[in-house]
């Protein structure tokens, strides 16, 4: 019988950490794979489609940065 005694991959209540991220990484993943074919669709050049790669990585950040100055009042 063997127990897992290795506290630095569980939490307090024995649970793993980021076990219950799951979705957001599906839904981060689908987003940026999305926005990756249409930004490289619509590059005109080589260099195009490795700048619309690289703005599928962090157009998240952008969107919810925009979304929360809408939200501020």
């Amino acid at each position: 019988m063997t127990t897992d005694n290795n506290s630095s991959t569980k939490d307090f209540e024995g649970k793993k950490r980021g076990a219950d991220n799951g979705i957001m990484g599906a839904i981060y993943g689908l987003a940026f794979i999305g926005a990756a074919v249409y930004l490289i669709q619509h590059a005109a050049s080589f260099w195009g489609g490795v700048l619309g790669f690289l703005e599928a990585l962090v157009w998240p950040a952008v969107i919810m940065y925009k979304v929360l100055e809408l939200l501020k009042m």
